[in-house]
């Protein structure tokens, strides 16, 4: 039997004592004098008055039940390097460089941007800022010199930790060039850079400005440098992680110290069921924030075993090294992004990969980022034989929205639901007019307020976009911007961003609701539907679909399965004609499907190029693929 329903019940009946007794897993410095602030901040704070340090949580407190235990594993095939720190090493590491980075002029409240790949440095990097009270702001490796200046303008960093390269599969992204050309665009200029140089590629270094993170750190070390934690605020800033912004300027999400650690190390065992000692691994990256939450902080402050991955779940080197790292590496749970499941199954349909590998301590499989659809989490379930779990949440949040919380016993399943409201959420759905609805209609997911611990607080200094953003359109709740609806049982179901509901003449459908018929089909790998602007209906759907490896049969054949199959159990009120295969889907860094752009493109509408896209000429495929169906080609 599940315990969320009591749990929940007791978070309802008296928030601020459920997250009083949770914060009570967490070491202060000074106790708080509120649970919870009303009158502070845009709607409240948590923990006001409370002192404490992230870092502190995260190494040094465990030092003396963990020192010799892994902390940290990197396992990086793209260079075939493997690396293992303990929470003593880790603790070393991270108080050696807060030191360096002191030494370089940096003191609390400063801003500090990282700019690197997915190496142990990466993370060692945001545990020194926590470490001294460092406001750190991680951008994307690789992120293109124009919105790195954008970033650079907002943050007005002191510092920038950046490293010589980044490695791809087939090729070396150098990062220096990159860095050089921002800063060289931004109005504010950094006045120092420390650079990790890689030995596969080394930088020019700019005299003056520029450091080298080896040298700095030897001479630290020599001299028996050390940082130690600086007592923050729980409201102080931890980072400031950028999301994109509808108008084209990201928004700088702010996450504070203290409500932050008292949610994820909650999460920890009562949403993932992990116990401190036993190896975790989100496969992300730290530019997001997952990376943020799961592979860096969440795992440390529970004193669990953190996995750090640099490669990809296909090519690096096959389809099977996902299950290589967890047999090799004893892994219990693992977070991804349903897309990454979506490219190994169109490599091996028939799951033949995973029998190479002993993957008994595995127990959980885990889905965020993008809406994972049924069949990935049945094909996944069928060849795993492990529970699979879809979760919600968003940059924002910094942890679910909702769960199926397995630390507290699962819930019954539900294909195409991410389960139950967590703790600290009220979700709602509400309509137009801000009338909230009977289960099952759909509407608009909104939370009401005060949003939980570990929630963004504010955006990095615009407390009024803030409110613009999330808090006006629906007073007294947030808003998610996701359109969904609850049903009988209480479980969300996320059909889509609230902009891609599309209306078609009169009648609102959801895009996931026909993405979710199409992966059924047996040859569809992945898919996106996207509603094109219609002179008679308002919106008609297009549906997009990348078929499996092998598969031979004539693309039209598909395309026709595929119409029939929407048509046959959405209706013909879907209007659901037009079936395009194309070789893939443009997405960002994390995973997600580039659908606003895709509409804009079919709408011969002018778009500007996403700055997290992974390959910017997949944008080019898709026009030309919707220029063979006689519909227009955006100018970029």
């Amino acid at each position: 039997m599940s315990r969320y329903h009591e749990v929940y019940r007791a978070w309802q009946t008296d928030p601020e004592g459920f997250w009083a007794e949770a914060a009570r897993e967490i070491d202060w410095f000074e106790p708080w004098q509120k649970v919870f602030d009303p009158y502070a901040g845009q709607y409240g704070r948590w923990f006001a008055g409370g002192i404490c340090n992230t870092a502190y949580n995260c190494l040094d407190r465990h030092l003396p039940a963990r020192a010799d235990q892994p902390a940290l594993i990197y396992d990086s095939p793209v260079t075939e390097t493997k690396e293992k720190y303990t929470y003593a090493q880790l603790r070393d590491e991270v108080a050696v460089l807060a030191g360096v980075i002191q030494d370089l002029g940096v003191r609390k409240g400063d801003r500090v941007i990282i700019y690197m790949p997915m190496i142990p440095e990466a993370v060692i990097a945001m545990l020194a800022c926590a470490r001294i009270g460092a406001i750190h702001s991680v951008v994307f490796g690789g992120f293109a010199a124009k919105e790195l200046a954008t970033r650079i303008d907002d943050a007005k960093p002191k510092l920038v930790l950046s490293a010589s390269c980044g490695i791809e599969p087939g090729r070396i992204v150098a990062y220096k060039p990159l860095l050089d050309e921002a800063i060289a665009q931004a109005q504010h200029k950094p006045q120092q850079c420390l650079i990790y140089q890689r030995p596969i590629e080394e930088a020019q270094l700019v005299p003056g400005r520029d450091h080298d993170w080896s040298e700095r750190l030897a001479a630290a070390k020599a001299a028996g440098r050390a940082a130690e934690c600086v007592p923050l605020a729980a409201t102080d800033p931890l980072y400031i992680l950028y999301t994109s912004g509808t108008t084209g300027q990201p928004k700088g999400v702010v996450r504070d110290n203290g409500g932050h650690m008292v949610a994820l190390k909650w999460s920890m065992r009562n949403i993932y069921g992990i116990e401190p000692g036993e190896v975790y691994w989100a496969a992300s990256d730290v530019g997001w924030v997952v990376g943020h939450s799961y592979i860096v902080y969440a795992p440390l402050l529970h004193g669990a075993t953190t996995v750090l991955f640099e490669g990809k779940p296909v090519g690096t080197p096959d389809a099977g090294v996902f299950w290589r790292v967890i047999a090799e590496h004893k892994v219990a749970a693992l977070f991804t992004a349903p897309t990454a499941f979506r490219a190994i199954k169109k490599e091996d349909p028939e799951g033949q990969f995973i029998g190479n590998y002993d993957l008994s301590h595995f127990r959980t499989l885990f889905f965020a980022g993008e809406r994972a659809d049924p069949d990935t989490i049945q094909w996944a379930e069928r060849h795993l034989g492990v529970p699979v779990i879809d979760h919600w949440w968003q940059t924002e949040t910094g942890w679910a929205i909702a769960a199926n919380p397995v630390g507290l016993g699962a819930l019954p399943v539900k294909y195409g639901s991410p389960s139950v409201p967590m703790p600290g959420y009220d979700v709602r759905i509400l309509d137009e007019g801000q009338k909230e609805l009977p289960a099952g209609e759909t509407g608009a997911i909104v939370v009401k307020l005060p949003l939980p611990p570990g929630c963004l607080p504010t955006l990095w200094q615009n407390d009024a976009r803030f409110r613009e953003s999330y808090l006006a359109e629906f007073p007294g709740y947030y808003k998610t911007a996701d359109a969904g609806y609850i049903d009988e049982d209480g479980y969300i179901y996320v059909m889509a961003r609230t902009d891609d509901i599309i209306n078609v003449a009169g009648h609102r459908l959801s895009t996931g609701a026909m993405e979710e018929v199409i992966a059924e089909h047996k040859d569809v790998a992945e898919c996106a539907v996207i509603g094109i602007a219609d002179s008679l209906k308002g919106q008609v759907p297009a549906g997009f679909l990348v078929l499996n490896a092998g598969v031979a049969r004539p693309e039209s054949e598909i395309e026709s399965e595929v119409v029939a199959m929407v048509r046959a159990r959405i209706g013909p009120v879907a209007a659901f004609k037009t079936a395009i295969t194309v070789k893939r889907l443009p997405k960002t860094r994390s995973g997600k499907i580039l659908r606003g752009t895709m509409r804009k493109i079919a709408d011969g509408e002018d778009y500007k190029m996403p700055a997290t896209i992974d390959d910017p000429a997949i944008l080019e495929e898709i026009a030309e693929a919707l220029a063979a169906r006689g519909l227009p080609a955006a100018r970029s």
